[in-house]
């Protein structure tokens, strides 16, 4: 197995190597440049997220769709995630995951637009889209489309069930000694209970999950940042020094180059909020929306919330917990994440139990229904149950999976799926530039979606 991993682990290196960095981050500022900075209409984004376009065609509503997306992106990623950034690649990983959040709003909001652009209607009324659709209806690259959907199921077996139940897993049993074999049973049952209702079922839940602990576990990392307060501007510096200077390190943390603190930062960062991935469109062409542009800046919300507000804080809490107590180890995310929350008095380890089981609970929700999608564009609607039980089975493996292995298959995955889907969005751009002049730029932002 260790030579497995080995392999997998130089795969991983290759692919997150320069060409996807550039590919990825000049996807990012490319699209940022050409909307022009569609980050200054995040405000009006988020107003939009919680409002509802009544008389819509769609299966869920736009919060709905968010919830959903933020359920399969607020997880591991922003816990375990960002400490294992730091811990592989030095606090300077952290700066490039937060800008890969910030120039990646402009990608989310495109991706966003493309689904709704290019979803279909099928005959029972239920919305299917996402970018294998926008790659055979745009552009009429089917055998790129299918490319991107097989990607989408493996990285579901692996992003969405095998990383998030081993993350459980491996908490429950560190903090509480709690078997993984009843823990992996107890995700197979509430997985399945939630997912056998489609995706109304999951945005309800995911809905009523996300808001709760995600404003839970903020205001636990803000409790440990008033405690390192006298930290946080050393946190600050080092954070942007060892980002172009790892070395600035020192104290402990990890040496090494810049692009091992951009290749870990990075590939954390797109592991967290998903921009360019290619998956959040998938739910995105669900929502109940008027026209394409309202529907991609309420997409882009997803990675405000996430990256730019959720990672953020939690590289703060990382590495001025870090600063403030030496003794940390550094060599293990997990590891390294536990041991600060666990500076906060009597509630610092249930809070983080609680907070990554539910974050990872719903991650594996999200995921589920777009594994399930790329099966129904492959194979048919017949078959998504027979890969909802495979997803449940694979949830249960993964609780005892080597949790090395799962996080290099897991960036495989992730650049699979990004290339396809980052060639649909650079070749489409100009669609995304005219539908929003059209609807943003010219004010049209309540009108309906022009026929075609």
């Amino acid at each position: 197995m260790q030579n497995v991993n080995d392999i997998i682990g130089v795969v991983s290196d290759f692919l997150w190597g320069w060409p996807m960095i550039i590919l990825l981050l000049g996807t990012h500022i490319f699209l940022t440049v050409r909307l022009r900075f569609p980050q200054r209409k995040i405000f009006t984004a988020i107003r939009l997220s919680v409002s509802r376009d009544k008389g819509a065609d769609g299966d869920v509503s736009q919060f709905g769709a968010l919830a959903t997306a933020l359920a399969a992106t607020i997880g591991t990623g922003n816990i375990i995630g960002v400490a294992t950034a730091v811990a592989l690649g030095g606090p300077g990983a952290v700066l490039w995951c937060w800008l890969t959040g910030v120039f990646g709003i402009a990608t989310k909001y495109s991706e966003g637009l493309l689904a709704i652009k290019y979803r279909v209607k099928m005959p029972d009324g239920t919305m299917l889209g996402g970018p294998m659709y926008a790659l055979e209806r745009g552009l009429k690259l089917k055998w790129l489309a299918v490319l991107f959907a097989i990607f989408t199921m493996c990285a579901s077996l692996g992003i969405g069930a095998s990383v998030q139940a081993n993350a459980i897993s491996t908490l429950c049993y560190e903090t509480y000694g709690i078997n993984p074999v009843w823990v992996g049973l107890a995700i197979a049952f509430l997985a399945a209970l939630v997912v056998i209702g489609g995706v109304k079922s999951i945005a309800n839940v995911c809905g009523m999950l996300v808001p709760f602990m995600a404003a839970f576990y903020v205001l636990g990392c803000l409790y440990i940042l008033s405690v390192n307060f006298h930290y946080l501007w050393p946190a600050l510096k080092l954070i942007c020094q060892a980002a172009f200077s790892p070395e600035a390190a020192g104290g402990g943390f990890v040496g090494g180059s810049v692009i091992m603190a951009a290749r870990y930062g990075i590939a954390r960062g797109l592991f967290s909020n998903e921009s360019g991935l290619g998956s959040a469109p998938i739910v995105a062409a669900a929502a109940k929306t008027r026209n394409p542009v309202r529907q991609a800046l309420v997409s882009s919300t997803g990675t405000f919330w996430d990256t730019v507000v959720i990672c953020a804080i939690t590289g703060l809490v990382i590495v001025s917990s870090v600063l403030a107590h030496p003794d940390i180890s550094f060599t293990d995310g997990a590891a390294l994440t536990k041991a600060a929350f666990s500076k906060i008095p009597v509630v610092g380890s249930p809070l983080l139990l609680v907070g990554l089981v539910t974050f990872a609970f719903t991650t594996i929700l999200g995921w589920c229904y777009y594994g399930e999608m790329a099966v129904e564009y492959l194979k048919g609607k017949r078959w998504t149950r027979i890969y909802r039980v495979i997803y449940i089975i694979v949830a249960f493996l993964g609780t005892v999976i080597n949790l090395s292995m799962v996080w290099n298959l897991a960036d495989c995955m992730n650049a699979l799926m990004a290339i396809p889907n980052l060639i649909s969005l650079l070749l489409l751009s100009g669609i995304i530039v005219r539908e929003t002049k059209h609807y943003l730029w010219d004010d049209n932002l309540d009108a309906d979606m022009e026929s075609e």
